[in-house]
């Protein structure tokens, strides 16, 4: 595959990944916000109304930070993406959290892997995969993303 061909699978991969966040990111902050808060069980039906009317709102918040986010990693040369998609969509724990902090939720038990590779995640809400966001699909966008990329910078350097 020359470089040509490689990067427009790249652009492809790129778009289908960040239009499958977009679409995904919402509802999965409202799924998380809600297990912590049947979880922790505890608040009354006030709060948890308040709760749930800020779950939304944190939800689209997310999608477009992340989304935003996604964009400009994908505006980069392939050889100046330091990061991966992966890395960019775990950052998506910001705002359910903050909902969840400022509904007066404590932080939940988390291994010490957790802790370590995200502090702030104080409600181990980071996903492990793409596909944790709800939408099977964007499991293997990942993988064709690394290999698309990898097919670039390996036809820059690759000799005619």
């Amino acid at each position: 595959m020359d470089e040509r061909e490689a990067s427009e699978r790249l652009a492809e991969t790129a778009t289908a990944i960040v239009a499958g966040v977009e679409a995904a990111l919402p509802g999965w902050v409202e799924r998380g916000i809600a297990r912590i808060v049947v979880a922790w069980g505890r608040l009354d039906a006030a709060a948890e109304a308040r709760v749930g009317a800020a779950a939304g709102p944190a939800g689209r918040a997310a999608a477009a930070r992340v989304g935003a986010s996604l964009r400009e990693l994908f505006s980069l040369d392939p050889a100046e993406q330091a990061a991966t998609p992966l890395e960019v969509v775990r950052s998506a724990y910001r705002e359910p959290t903050s909902v969840l902090a400022d509904a007066g939720i404590p932080p939940v038990e988390r291994d010490a892997f957790h802790e370590r590779s995200w502090p702030d995640d104080v409600y181990g809400l980071v996903p492990e995969h793409l596909a944790d966001l709800g939408d099977e699909d964007l499991g293997p966008l990942l993988l064709a993303w690394g290999l698309a990329k990898a097919a670039v910078l390996r036809a820059r350097v690759r000799p005619d």
